[in-house]
């Protein structure tokens, strides 16, 4: 290998190596502020556990006295409280790491991408956030009242009632409260894809009837096997990509009117998606 091969790799390295040590700086940051919110949740983690129980509190109603959650294993209260506590601090760290994650991306992107991509970074959380308030107000409470009402009391023979476990009901609302957060998440990917120009609003008015299939099909996975579960998050992923669709409308228009100001040629688009732009031209020669 010649001096100059070995001079350009050495310069290639230089790069990579501040890279990788940037990229462990953030990861570093990032890890400490959840073991930090880990440590501060713990310490509140039965109210934090009360506060995800209150659908179900709410679902007993007037019938709350006896009810009791139970636990079966020693250490099973112990690790649903470490769960609870990790729970909340990605919840409230998630803020942070993305940050450090924007942090890491944005010095390798023009001044315009950056401005592109800030809204979408700040509209994250806030859908996340709508996501679990909507299956913990109004989602939770429906499913548990409606599956609460097939006991069977003392009076029709044989008691049946529900003990739930800590363990198996935590799993049950952070399943849904991670499923509902998470495919809030629908536009800002849409409209990131037709900001990027992968996708378009009339291509997402074609796939409209795939969507819908696969929000069920996303529904039965994600969330517990029972009907009202899926059906109520099917339904609110069928209508954020219809917000989806708006939201592409908007970009392509906002594109279209930048182009305009640009000086460049947007006729050509708009003949594509006119069938009788071509005839026009071919009347119009002479």
């Amino acid at each position: 290998m010649s001096s100059v091969d070995e001079s350009e790799l050495e310069e290639s390295k230089a790069p990579l190596m501040e890279h990788l040590k940037e990229l462990r700086r953030r990861l570093l940051i990032s890890v400490g502020a959840l073991m930090i919110g880990f440590f501060i949740a713990f310490a509140f983690a039965e109210p934090i556990y009360n506060f995800l129980a209150h659908p179900l509190i709410s679902s007993w109603g007037d019938n709350i006295d006896g009810r009791r959650m139970i636990f079966t294993a020693p250490q099973e209260w112990f690790f649903t409280q470490m769960k609870v506590a990790l729970f909340t601090s990605f919840c409230f760290t998630f803020p942070i790491i993305a940050g450090q994650m924007w942090m890491f991306i944005a010095p390798g992107l023009y001044r315009h991408e950056k401005q592109a991509f800030m809204p979408f970074l700040v509209a994250t959380p806030f859908l996340f956030m709508l996501g679990a308030s909507f299956v913990y107000y109004l989602v939770m409470p429906v499913a548990l009242s409606f599956f609460l009402g097939f006991e069977q009391s003392a009076a029709d023979g044989l008691r049946v009632e529900m003990e739930a476990k800590v363990s198996e009901y935590l799993s049950f609302a952070m399943t849904l409260i991670f499923a509902f957060g998470l495919c809030f998440e629908l536009p800002v990917l849409l409209s990131l894809l037709v900001k990027v120009g992968i996708a378009s609003a009339e291509g997402l008015r074609a796939k409209r009837r795939y969507a819908i299939l696969v929000a069920f099909i996303a529904a039965a996975v994600l969330t517990p096997p029972d009907p009202l579960s899926q059906i109520g998050l099917a339904v609110p992923i069928i209508l954020l990509y219809e917000i989806s669709i708006l939201c592409a409308v908007l970009i392509e228009r906002q594109r279209k009117e930048r182009d305009k100001l640009m000086g460049l040629d947007v006729d050509d688009d708009d003949d594509d998606d006119d069938p009788d732009a071509e005839d026009r031209k071919a009347g119009s020669q002479p």
